[in-house]
């Protein structure tokens, strides 16, 4: 599941509005918010989580709140009034330090609550079972980092989220954005620290792989680049990869859709389909260093491979029989990793480049 952030630093502008719809029609299930940002003014919360929770039941999104400590009255709401939350249209409470274990077992027999997956212990899942918690209703959800060398280690990740599936429970984190970034910093809101400054359907997907059952957008945005990525991901299982083009002669067998070879190869992906294509004679040219995310198509010396097309995933040396006709963009590179055996993907013009 794939969810997105909105904050509540400013009104719900219509074009907030618009971005919330498009989502998702996109895909995405779920909204986050959070009621305790230091640099936000918590008195307009009320009137703006009210709003937000609408807008969230007009669409049919989930939509989770950070609280913590005294946050929820200080926004004129209260824990002990979760039907109230409920009725705006809040459907979870992901609750943060200073919430006792016992309020957080009272809570789960009414809503969905997550927990802080970082910092549970053995202890606290104690404590829930001794009070009776409801864990059919409990997740465990990951802190976002602003600050640049915060975010968690990959392997740490991993292994707590190992113990936490151990425990029973789906597993929540979150990747950066690439618009609106969240203030102050401006930095991302990444979960794992690689992820900073990655492509958000690629950190998403990477997320995928460490046993992350819900991966949410951490800022407020996703350019209308990457929003079409993930429709194409979430609608047609399909990677769009922009390229800008070197050899504008043979665009015509390497732009559009192709699907990778099952017989996953470990340097470059294969075009399942390309050498059955009506291929005109390929002459050798352009024979450079094929640097990771180049797109290469064999020329006649390589005889009965000529047409075979490729999208190298590590760096490999120059070939004669081989041509560097495109290259995959700097920030699409990082998808290249995920497109797996049998995948589809695309090859798209990068039209900032036409």
């Amino acid at each position: 599941m794939f969810g997105f952030s909105i904050f509540m630093n400013q009104p719900l502008s219509n074009e907030k509005k618009s971005y919330i719809e498009k989502m998702k029609t996109i895909g995405f299930t779920g909204i986050f918010t959070s009621l305790h940002i230091p640099e936000d003014d918590a008195a307009t919360y009320y009137s703006r989580l009210i709003e937000l929770g609408t807008e969230a039941k007009k669409n049919n999104l989930n939509l989770m709140i950070d609280i913590s400590g005294d946050a929820l009255s200080k926004a004129g709401f209260s824990i002990d009034r979760l039907d109230e939350l409920k009725h705006i249209g809040v459907t979870a409470l992901r609750m943060d330090y200073h919430i006792p274990n016992d309020t957080i077992a009272k809570c789960s027999h009414h809503m969905t609550v997550g927990l802080n997956a970082s910092t549970i212990t053995q202890h606290d899942i104690d404590d829930l079972i001794k009070y009776k918690a409801n864990f059919k209703h409990l997740e465990a959800w990951h802190n976002y980092y602003p600050r640049p060398e915060t975010g968690l280690d990959k392997t740490w990740y991993l292994e707590k989220n190992q113990w936490l599936k151990e425990n029973g429970f789906t597993i929540q984190g979150f990747v950066p954005g690439d618009d609106d970034l969240r203030g102050p910093l401006y930095e991302g809101l990444p979960t794992l620290e690689e992820h900073r400054y990655i492509h958000p359907l690629a950190s998403a997907l990477d997320l995928a792989n460490q046993l992350t059952d819900y991966i949410y957008i951490g800022d407020g945005g996703l350019s209308e680049v990457t929003q079409s990525q993930f429709k194409e991901f979430l609608q047609n299982d399909t990677l769009t990869l922009h390229v800008n083009t070197i050899d504008e002669e043979f665009s015509f067998l390497f732009l559009g859709q192709h699907h990778n070879r099952q017989d996953e190869a470990r340097d470059v992906v294969r075009s399942a389909n390309a050498r059955f294509k009506q291929i005109p004679d390929i002459p050798p040219k352009k024979n450079l260093p094929r640097l990771k995310g180049s797109v290469t198509l064999d020329n006649h010396a390589y005889l009965r491979y000529m047409g075979e097309l490729q999208i190298t995933k590590a760096d490999l040396p120059k070939d004669d029989k081989v041509n560097v006709v495109a290259h995959v963009i700097k920030k699409d590179i990082p998808l290249i990793d995920h497109i797996k055996a049998g995948m589809s993907y695309e090859l798209r013009k990068d039209d900032d480049n036409e």
